[in-house]
Formats: C-alpha cells, sequence, structure tokens
C-alpha cells in the first residue's frame, strides 16, 4: 500500500511541477510581449518627438 500511495504522491508532484512550469513560461511569454509592445510604442514616440522637433 505504501509503494502505491507513493508513487501517486510522487506522480501528482510531478504532473503540479509541469504545470507550474507551464505556467511559468506562459506567463514570461506575456511579460516579453507587453515590453516589446512597449518598447515599439516608445521608439514611435521618440521618432515623433524628432521630427516634430525638425
Amino acid at each position: 500500500m505504501y509503494s502505491y500511495e507513493y508513487d501517486l504522491a510522487t506522480t501528482r508532484l510531478s504532473e503540479l511541477r509541469a504545470e507550474a512550469d507551464t505556467a511559468g513560461r506562459v506567463r514570461r511569454l506575456r511579460a516579453a510581449r507587453r515590453w516589446a509592445r512597449r518598447a515599439e510604442y516608445a521608439s514611435r514616440r521618440a521618432a515623433r518627438a524628432s521630427a516634430a522637433v525638425r
């Protein structure tokens, strides 16, 4: 009985780890996209500002 419960627990733990890993990857990807969008806006704003100065 003990080994069956142990196997069940370790299987569940590895599943949870895999889920957490996937969630972390998704979160990082979303953050990277958000920062890329902000950088794009900033560069457009800078281009507009330098065009206005000319």
